[in-house]
């Protein structure tokens, strides 16, 4: 499991969408993005909306419209305006009107997605800004939009696709270099990740934030050690930089470096003792040195908070297991087994637990599916093992 997997910032994305909106902000900014009728309308209307009188200019547009329900043009216009008004949902809905009339007015599809972008309807923004882009390959703004879009509704692998090529076509964007990197990093695309964060780390100065992403890269390419040395350097920079302390301590963890994994651990909880992730990795630590009661504090203080750490869950069975309270470990094991049935230690763990009860034949069931995963990894490096072969071979 990879560190960027670990970070609580990406355990819902829809917690984020406040702070995708504000990056994406600054980026319709920089990209010099406006939304405006494609076609004048009505003069007075124009006019109005020309000297800042929204308000008056959306009862023009609404009263020629009673006069003229299907001009097209005109409920683009009316869109416009109700979208400079930061009324984005009917904005929304008077494009799509426009769009059953006309779905090749210019403009319509970029002024659509816009709309359902800035109510933070990601989803729905993608259909529109594909449109708009496939009326013109070349738009910057509607290929950068339609990256953010898929980031934001959390499908990275389009969103690297995408957001590769605005950055390329505008390279000293730090913004979208930033939202890149971390669909890279969403995304499994480590190498990618790597490269854009090195490059944020060399345009943008020495912050703690930029040797933070660039470990969780390093960590993902297998590169622990490094991965260690960015977050130090992190922790000097900034020791109160959100997330620097658990990633810390979580890769001295993944080394079996208990003693400094712990220490960051409680440096992680004296600034934010809500964190579950830090409680439950505390929580295995403490089990691991057999102070069995400080650890199950620890890991039903965790799942108190969050009950989706599997983690928590596995070392919580384990030790009530220990205790012989087979309803309550029985339960937690089965949670971790929910949160990743590909793990064969909880299925292992599974087994042990039946077969204390006495249920033999369950007990065997879980044994075997402990030697069919394990199998399965093997046969996938064997698989691995050989593709690097033919690709090397004559």
């Amino acid at each position: 499991m990879k560190l960027i997997l670990m970070r609580t910032l990406r355990a819902n994305p829809n917690r984020n969408s406040g702070s995708l909106l504000l990056i994406c902000f600054v980026l319709l900014t920089t990209l010099a993005i406006s939304m405006r009728a494609q076609t004048v309308g009505p003069q007075a209307a124009t006019a109005l909306e020309q000297q800042g009188k929204l308000q008056e200019a959306e009862q023009e547009w609404r009263a020629w419209l009673q006069k003229n329900p299907r001009d097209a043009a005109a409920l683009a216009g009316l869109g416009v305006v109700l979208s400079k008004e930061e009324k984005f949902k009917e904005a929304a809905s008077t494009y799509r009107r426009a769009v059953v009339l006309d779905p090749r007015l210019p403009g319509i599809q970029l002024n659509l997605g816009l709309a359902e972008f800035k109510q933070g309807n990601f989803q729905a923004a993608i259909s529109p800004f594909r449109l708009a882009l496939a009326a013109n390959s070349k738009d910057p703004q509607a290929r950068a939009l339609l990256g953010l879009s898929y980031y934001g509704a959390g499908r990275f692998v389009k969103a690297v696709k995408h957001l590769a090529v605005a950055s390329s076509a505008d390279p000293s964007n730090a913004e979208l270099h930033n939202v890149l990197a971390q669909s890279c990093l969403s995304a499994k695309k480590y190498d990618c990740a790597l490269k854009e964060f090195t490059w944020i780390s060399q345009h943008t100065g020495d912050s703690a934030a930029a040797h933070i992403l660039l470990g969780e890269a390093l960590d993902g390419l297998g590169k622990t050690n490094e991965a260690i040395a960015e977050f130090e350097t992190a922790s000097k920079v900034d020791p109160r930089a959100p997330d620097v302390s658990f990633g810390l301590g979580y890769l001295y963890w993944k080394l079996r470096r208990n003693d400094e994994a712990s220490a960051a651990f409680e440096k992680e909880l004296a600034l934010n003792p809500n964190n579950a992730q830090a409680l439950a990795y505390l929580g295995d630590i403490e089990m691991k040195r057999e102070n069995f009661d400080h650890a199950l504090s620890l890991l039903k203080n965790a799942l108190s908070i969050r009950d989706d750490l599997r983690i928590a869950q596995l070392d919580l069975g384990v030790l009530l297991t220990q205790k012989k309270q087979y309803a309550e470990a029985l339960a937690a094991l089965k949670r971790a087994e929910q949160l990743d049935p590909e793990q064969p230690e909880v299925h292992y763990r599974l087994g042990r637990l039946l077969q204390a009860t006495g249920d033999t034949s369950a007990a065997q069931k879980e044994f075997a599916k402990v030697k069919q995963l394990h199998q399965k990894a093997e046969d996938a490096v064997a698989e691995t093992m050989s593709r690097g072969k033919r690709q090397n071979s004559p």
